[in-house]
């Protein structure tokens, strides 16, 4: 089996196995997916598996942003993962995920995403589950109701070229909220999914709002704000179809302030869609991520990636003043050296986790951790603990 790019020639091939894999796309569905993925051939983020002269498996590596307690880092979100079903059960897709590892790697990702379609194949290669995409339905007549509330604010009318801003928009509401897990386009994919007729698009100074009709109801994509009085007008804005949709099915933070703005909430109908996280390059990573500026935290740890040995070994950690580093410990002994001085050790997949937010608690009781003290414990999770969300399916 060979694994290489993927080009403009295999197209047709990636979208038979597509379609095998997920179902049928329709005509104008298959046009946006070239349209997003032709020029993305040249960059080396979409590689597929052949036997011989015959696609059997693809995988693209999006280049995404991704906040971790208020700061970006490169992710790559891994996504249009497919094996023909002919030759599922042969090691085709643990092949082509340590392909996707090693691109990652190359192409300067620190981290990586996915939705999995099945958990224990991205499981055995370091990815594990840490967030959610949640989704929430409301009455469309609470939402035109906050609008009371949001006196001048002015919104307009969004399109391709509001593309930088609504970027640049969504970084500062994401450092300032510090957020963890939120993620953002590239200027030419933004570009491309504000010239979609079907959906209605709006900015502030300090938020925007993304939603479209479906069915006789609303779907929000996701509205953010900063401030309180943008939000009320944007989520009034969605409201103020409230004559013909009676609900309104939104993506939002796990405590979005809507849930608070809202006059009545006696019960919340939320859903959520379970994604899983990476650690690709671990000194990146955490020299990358963002810290609470009044934890300090100094101490040895152990981890062990079989399919990135570069994030392997003994490494120190320390954190301050919202920074963090991981620098090599050598000479440390592999045998003999008593565990609560070693430091607590972990597989890749529960330390993606701890650096995802997930408790030290949790962690030991799923076995995704042994060794360390009850004082490490403590200092890592005031260092690491968020509630990580997306707001994005790709």
């Amino acid at each position: 089996m060979d694994i290489r790019d993927l080009t403009a020639d295999d197209l047709d091939a990636v979208l038979d196995n597509r379609k095998r894999a997920f179902g049928p796309l329709s005509g104008s569905d298959a046009e946006t997916w070239r349209q997003v993925v032709l020029p993305v051939l040249p960059t080396g983020r979409y590689i597929g598996a052949f036997d011989g002269p015959r696609l059997v498996a693809t995988a693209r590596i999006n280049a995404f942003t991704q906040w971790w307690h208020g700061r970006p880092m490169p992710m790559g979100g891994v996504a249009g993962v497919t094996v023909a079903p002919e030759d599922r059960g042969r090691g085709v897709g643990r092949a082509l995920m340590q392909a996707v590892i090693e691109r990652a790697a190359d192409l300067g990702d620190a981290v990586s995403a996915l939705y999995p379609a099945t958990t224990p194949l991205y499981r055995g290669m370091g990815w594990e589950h840490v967030g959610g995409l949640t989704r929430v339905t409301l009455p469309t007549e609470a939402l035109r109701a906050l609008g009371a509330g949001a006196p001048g604010v002015k919104l307009r009318r969004m399109g391709p070229d509001d593309a930088p801003e609504l970027i640049a928009t969504i970084g500062r509401i994401n450092a300032a909220t510090r957020a963890s897990g939120p993620v953002c386009y590239d200027e030419r994919l933004w570009r491309l999914w504000l010239a979609e007729d079907d959906d209605f698009c709006y900015i502030a100074d300090d938020g925007f709002v993304i939603y479209r009709w479906s069915g006789g109801d609303i779907e929000v994509d996701s509205c953010l704000a900063e401030s309180e009085t943008t939000a009320r007008a944007l989520w009034s804005l969605v409201g103020s179809a409230s004559s013909i949709a009676k609900s309104v099915t939104a993506v939002v933070e796990p405590d979005d302030p809507v849930l608070w703005l809202v006059r009545e909430r006696s019960k919340d109908e939320i859903r959520q869609t379970r994604w899983m996280f990476r650690v690709i390059d671990l000194p990146a990573a955490v020299a990358r991520r963002g810290f609470p500026s009044g934890v300090s935290l100094d101490t040895p740890i152990r981890v062990e990636d079989p399919q990135r040995p570069a994030n392997s070994g003994s490494w120190r950690l320390e954190v301050s003043s919202g920074e963090g580093a991981v620098t090599p410990i050598t000479g440390t002994p592999t045998t003999g050296t008593p565990a609560a001085e070693a430091g607590p050790a972990f597989g890749i997949g529960g330390l993606s986790a701890l650096f995802a937010g997930v408790s030290m608690a949790t962690l030991r009781r799923t076995g995704l951790v042994s060794g360390g003290t009850a004082e490490d414990d403590e200092a890592l999770d005031a260092a690491f603990r968020c509630t990580a969300y997306m707001l994005d399916y790709f």
